[in-house]
């Protein structure tokens, strides 16, 4: 009974490895979860408490419970039978795409994760590369928001940072859920990502089970609750300019839509400009079908260049935020009070006509992105320069001419941001941020924009174009 038994070391260490994983297993995984749990509740009671839109059940329901309604989903076991007699494959194969695709798509939404972690991360962020600026927000608006609604942010794309702009400014309103590129399918992004809500996006497919499952979590998402945000353009801006919608989300949203129902879909315009986009020079890269796209060793070098360019300046003591960003909040859109203006039942219009409603839909909320985009002072210069590009101006001149703009934008009700509410000191911070990255050239008082930086101009006056367009219009009549 006393004997010893020896083990040979090799023995002893796959025991002691069990019996390690049996502790973490059973001991201190379960006490984590609980603790994160409490953690999560205590942060979700606080929140609805404070938030203008809470968070719905829906967006804390377990992922695999999620995962398993969108599987199971009636729609979506019709599409995957109708697949599998088109494509030939057994059902077993279809419904193990479907178990994919669903797991692909469906995000893990941890409230502590989002408003702990992820307000600090997008608030540092945001804020080491900029100064951060909130422009005008129609709060009287989103508090008059019907209880129980879907709220839809929908904005212009002109960065990645609009990512993180955005979740930090739109933090003290409520949690968004992006629609996310796979760009961001890489660890340990992709897991920090999805415990913010986001989900996952193939924004080219072209396979039809894929997307009716897409489309069957968007709807989903959207009959239970959950505030999202949408970017309609489905991309980054090329040129600075706003780029015609896709309706494919939008569509996703309103085809299960019931007017009639208890719960209405409110989108809210937002704006977003930059003093300077961190992948501008790559965008352009993208130059017209004529000239072909930019090869990936072109983005490549031309990212290094930057990140160089940036650690030098940074190591030298040299390095200066990237100047203003800022966010503004337009007037929330009813799609009931919008269809009701159309005349227009959604359930009993024709697919053709219901497609055209949502392309007028996406067209008025295009238009009302425009309005509230905020004119920044590099944009506002940048205007003036590209539309006289061989002209030398005088420092009085140019600004002459920038306040006079300035002026027109804000009869027009545009907002212009003011930094320090001195108007000249924003027509000499935007010049300057020029002039030091070398956009404009300055000799002996006389400015003039440099001939090869012109296309990197234009994308900052492009901005602003629509509403530059609706001054010039109205000086010239």
């Amino acid at each position: 009974m006393h004997a010893t038994v020896s083990l040979p070391v090799w023995a002893f260490a796959i025991l002691a490895l069990l019996a390690g994983w049996a502790v973490v297993d059973r001991l201190l995984r379960p006490a984590m979860r609980a603790v994160l749990r409490r953690r999560a509740n205590r942060v979700i009671d606080e929140l609805n408490a404070r938030l203008p839109v809470r968070l719905p059940p829906f967006k804390m329901t377990k992922r695999e419970v999620l995962v398993d309604q969108l599987r199971f989903d009636l729609k979506v076991l019709e599409a995957a039978d109708a697949f599998a007699k088109e494509s030939g494959l057994s059902r077993d194969e279809v419904q193990k795409r479907v178990d994919r695709d669903a797991r692909e798509i469906v995000p893990a939404f941890n409230a502590w994760v989002y408003f702990r972690a992820g307000y600090a991360i997008a608030r540092a962020v945001a804020r080491s590369l900029y100064r951060v600026r909130l422009g005008t927000a129609d709060d009287a608006g989103l508090r008059a928001i019907p209880e129980g609604s879907t709220v839809v942010f929908v904005m212009n794309h002109r960065s990645n940072m609009d990512y993180f702009l955005l979740s930090y400014l739109a933090a003290e309103k409520t949690a968004l859920s992006y629609a996310v590129g796979e760009w961001a399918r890489i660890w340990p992004v992709q897991g920090f990502l999805r415990a913010t809500g986001a989900y996952f996006v193939r924004r080219d497919s072209k396979d039809p089970l894929y997307r009716r499952v897409l489309e069957r979590w968007v709807a989903m998402a959207t009959a239970n609750g959950v505030p999202q945000a949408v970017y309609p353009e489905g991309g980054l801006s090329k040129d600075g300019a706003l780029r015609p919608p896709k309706l494919g989300l939008l569509d996703y949203m309103l085809r299960g839509f019931d007017p009639k129902g208890p719960r209405d879909l409110v989108f809210i315009p937002v704006g977003v400009n930059y003093d300077r986009v961190l992948e501008d020079r790559t965008l352009l890269l993208d130059r017209s079908p004529a000239q072909g796209k930019a090869s990936a060793a072109d983005t490549l070098a031309e990212t290094l260049r930057f990140l160089l360019r940036n650690a030098r300046l940074l190591f030298a003591n040299e390095w200066h935020r990237f100047g203003y960003a800022c966010v503004s909040f337009g007037s929330p859109v009813s799609t009931r009070d919008w269809l009701a203006r159309k005349t227009l039942d959604l359930g009993t219009a024709s697919r053709e006509a219901r497609f055209a409603a949502v392309e007028d839909l996406a067209n008025d909320l295009m238009a009302r992105i425009a309005r509230v985009i905020p004119v920044l002072p590099v944009s506002l210069v940048a205007s003036v320069l590209v539309d006289a590009p061989e002209r030398a101006w005088s420092e009085l001149e140019l600004k002459s001419e920038v306040l006079t703009r300035w002026r027109a934008l804000e009869a027009d009700g545009a907002y212009v941001y003011v930094p320090r509410g001195d108007q000249d000191y924003a027509v000499s911070v935007g010049l300057r941020m020029l002039s030091l990255r070398h956009l404009v050239v300055s000799e002996n008082g006389v400015h003039r924009p440099v001939p090869k930086e012109l296309p990197l101009l234009r994308y900052y006056a492009n901005a602003i174009a629509p509403m530059t367009r609706v001054t010039k219009s109205r000086s010239l009549t």
